[in-house]
């Protein structure tokens, strides 16, 4: 393809299409307090692709909007800005970061969606589940979903990107 324009848009428009359809066919596990979004492994695509930063935080607001209108997402419609700044705030981050690497693997990109996500889906879940014990709430809640997007980048994402990397994935499609 010469049009570079059109591979980007579909570099991102795929990420957005598997986010979405990873987290939402696993919904019971992508919602709640204790939530483990599989698809989350792939906030760690910027290393490779900074194409991915516009693919995932599509991904995640279809997520969080479709999860809000059936119901699912416990956060409602909340959740839809609020969750999806978390994570394209994390693909940012994760982006800039991609070049520190211990041993080989992009460990500070990797605590960025941990980190947002923690500190953003908890509160959001302190609001709605503790809302007289917003403390004792947040501090619960950011632990359980620092604790699934740990799961998801390092067990999942590490290992994704480490795999697309091998595979040269990247340059393939470079632009």
């Amino acid at each position: 393809m010469k049009n570079k324009t059109l591979v980007r848009f579909c570099i991102s428009a795929v990420i957005a299409a598997l986010y979405a359809a990873v987290s939402l066919a696993l919904a019971p596990l992508s919602f709640g307090p204790v939530q483990i979004r599989i698809a989350e492994a792939m906030t760690l695509l910027p290393v490779l692709f900074p194409e991915a930063i516009a693919g995932v935080t599509l991904g995640c607001f279809l997520t969080n909007l479709i999860g809000a209108i059936m119901g699912v997402n416990l956060l409602g419609f909340f959740d839809v800005l609020a969750g999806t700044l978390a994570t394209f705030l994390a693909a940012l981050l994760t982006w800039k970061f991609r070049k520190l690497c211990i041993q080989g693997l992009p460990i500070v990109s990797a605590l960025m969606p941990v980190l947002f996500n923690a500190v953003i889906v908890g509160a959001e879940l302190a609001y709605v589940l503790y809302p007289t014990a917003l403390v004792t709430g947040f501090a619960i809640n950011a632990l359980e979903v620092g604790l699934g997007e740990l799961i998801a980048c390092f067990v999942l994402g590490l290992p994704l990107v480490k795999a697309l990397d091998k595979a040269q994935v990247a340059k393939r499609f470079s632009l």
